[in-house]
């Protein structure tokens, strides 16, 4: 009997996104399968609004056993706009940052509890505005070849919910639903159901670009 190689299909997943990413991004094209309806325009204006502000988040992959996992986070109950809501570890840009790459890395260190030199960036995704905060995000994609031991940071982050890279790319996971937001108004979301959390909004988006480029030039080549 054939004993499968420690980290083998890791190993094979970080090579076909590293090779994903010698192509063009699709932008809106990816983005716009997981976008709430009616859609907010401004997300895809084409001059960049100024006055934003910049933000960054990351897909963190990492190993634990065979299997390729990636964290998502539960914010907690807050007076804010994203309040309980799922998102990648990030956050805003500050000063002291190198670059929006640095932002994503710091603040992954920073909620997380992982080491941000121990992570490697495969590359960026398409950047997406967020209206209600008036935030321009820049997702990144990067791992560490580790099981990291997460220490989340509880005044950040509420719950840990960690998926396997497996589950995202299985459609079944992609479900719709009614939200009602703050202001009263009720919208139609595309979402993905990932641990019975409802991950929906800028995170879905950015995270179905990568999942667009996975099908479009990974999925016909590597079975999961």
């Amino acid at each position: 009997m054939k004993v499968p190689r420690k980290q083998e299909e890791f190993k094979k997943i970080l090579a076909h996104l590293e090779d994903m990413f010698r192509i063009s991004l699709p932008g809106m094209e990816g983005q716009l399968p997981m976008a709430p309806l009616p859609l907010e325009e401004e997300r895809f204006a084409i001059k960049e609004q100024i006055s934003t502000r910049k933000g960054a988040v990351l897909f963190l992959l990492y190993p634990d056993g065979d299997n390729c996992l990636l964290p998502f986070i539960k914010r907690p109950i807050y007076e804010g706009v994203h309040s309980g809501q799922i998102s990648l570890p990030g956050g805003k840009f500050e000063n002291g940052d190198a670059d929006l790459q640095a932002t994503a890395l710091r603040e992954t260190g920073e909620e997380l509890g992982v080491n941000a030199d121990d992570i490697l960036v495969l590359g960026g995704l398409s950047k997406l505005y967020i209206p209600p905060s008036n935030f321009t995000v820049y997702p990144y994609l990067g791992y560490v070849s580790y099981t990291p031991e997460f220490a989340p940071d509880p005044r950040e982050v509420d719950r840990l919910i960690i998926c396997d890279f497996k589950r995202l790319v299985n459609k079944a996971v992609r479900k719709k639903k009614e939200i009602e937001l703050a202001n009263g108004q009720v919208i139609q979301a595309p979402y993905f159901d990932i641990q019975g959390e409802v991950v929906w909004g800028a995170t879905a988006m950015m995270l179905s670009e990568l999942i667009f480029l996975w099908e479009k030039h990974v999925a016909g080549t590597v079975k999961l």
